[in-house]
């Protein structure tokens, strides 16, 4: 077909040869990126320390075994732990003197420096940072997707001593898994995560360690709310603890902002309390406005301009095929379906599937439900 032979001859050289990848770490990214540059004609080949690990990625179709007799690749990735990403990037380089080597760790100063020590400026030319802006709750090999870095951002961080060729061909095969490419230095990358990424992590992992102790009573009264803000609670400790100790001077610097905006409103609450109030609810009042306003510029789908969405509640009964009858009925009216949500209501067969759509869709889709004989909510 016309578009299988488009992908494929994106992933060619001008002679028609097939990009050579070899893949270093088969997790969750290493096996992702593995699968999907093969479903776009790339030659992968792949390498872990664990041999379980590495079996099954090859099992879930991320690439080959890697053997000794194999050709040199064009280029190597390492998708290993940022504690070790430093050593694998240099032996790489060693290894394959003519390859271009990056790597997918979530933070580029710190082993862009350890590169350095252990490169030559000619070997260190040969290589280009990378972050994809992608990642699940869970890890390994097998929560692998070949779409996991469908409309996701991949940051490419050269350095001053990059080779433009490096540089292309890097952000040539973030491109080929469908991802959107940003180019920024180390450090405007490492102040960005901490912000988008790294602090929300801390933070989200704070509201679910204040939970430890709580009564069941109280925990059952949970909503969407908390299960929003504490999703990522759910990470990984092993490679959140090497996040933070290799962006420490960039999140400790976010964190304090945070640490700030607490204080104060900590000490209007323990005035109110107090029985003196003045000024307090100001205080509030202003925390949740400027939270409005830092939610408002969060980028919307695809990274375009934040869009006002509204929700569609509609009742589901808890019994298997009804949630799959919704979204069929949503489909069917002709609605696209932005996000879903579903909250279960204590002690009840039901659940609220909150639908989101944009706003000329509500009357229509609201309508149309009810003529299914939806429950829906205004």
């Amino acid at each position: 077909m016309w578009w299988r032979a488009w992908i494929d001859a994106r992933s060619r050289d001008d002679s028609g040869v097939s990009t050579r990848v070899h893949v270093i770490g088969t997790g969750l990214i290493g096996a992702s990126l593995g699968i999907a540059l093969s479903r776009n004609g790339y030659a992968v080949s792949l390498d872990d320390a664990s041999p379980t690990a590495r079996q099954l990625a090859v099992d879930l179709g991320a690439g080959a075994l890697a053997h000794e007799t194999d050709e040199a690749p064009d280029l190597v990735v390492v998708a290993t732990p940022p504690d070790v990403a430093p050593t694998v990037v240099g032996g790489a380089l060693l290894r394959w003197p003519d390859a271009i080597v990056t790597d997918v760790a979530s933070v580029k100063g710190a082993v862009l420096a350890g590169v350095a020590q252990v490169a030559s400026p000619e070997d260190l030319s040969r290589y280009v940072g990378g972050h994809p802006m992608a990642g699940r709750e869970r890890s390994g090999a097998a929560a692998a997707r070949s779409d996991l870095f469908e409309g996701r951002t991949w940051v490419v961080v050269p350095h001053n001593g990059s080779r433009p060729d490096a540089t292309a061909l890097v952000t040539r095969m973030a491109r080929d898994t469908g991802a959107v490419v940003v180019t920024l230095d180390a450090p405007e990358h490492d102040d960005a995560v901490a912000a988008v990424s790294h602090v929300p992590q801390v933070v989200a992992s704070l509201v679910a360690a204040s939970l430890l102790g709580q009564p069941e009573s109280q925990l059952r009264l949970a909503g969407q709310g908390l299960r929003d803000v504490t999703r990522i609670a759910a990470s990984d400790p092993r490679l959140w603890v090497q996040i933070l100790a290799g962006n420490a001077t960039a999140i400790r610097a976010a964190l304090a902002d945070v640490q700030d905006r607490l204080a104060g409103v900590v000490d209007a609450l323990a005035r109110i309390e107090a029985g003196a109030p003045e000024g307090t609810l100001a205080v509030l009042s202003r925390l949740i406005s400027d939270g409005n306003q830092g939610y408002a510029q969060i980028p919307g789908k695809h990274g375009a301009a934040p869009t006002a969405y509204e929700i569609v509640g509609v009742v589901v009964p808890d019994t298997p095929g009804e949630l799959a009858r919704l979204l069929t009925d949503v489909g069917a009216a002709g609605v696209n379906l932005e996000d879903l949500h579903i909250e279960h209501g204590l002690g009840q067969a039901v659940g609220l599937a909150e639908i989101v759509v944009v706003p000329g869709a509500v009357a229509r889709l609201r309508e149309a439900l009810s003529a299914k004989g939806w429950r829906v909510h205004e």
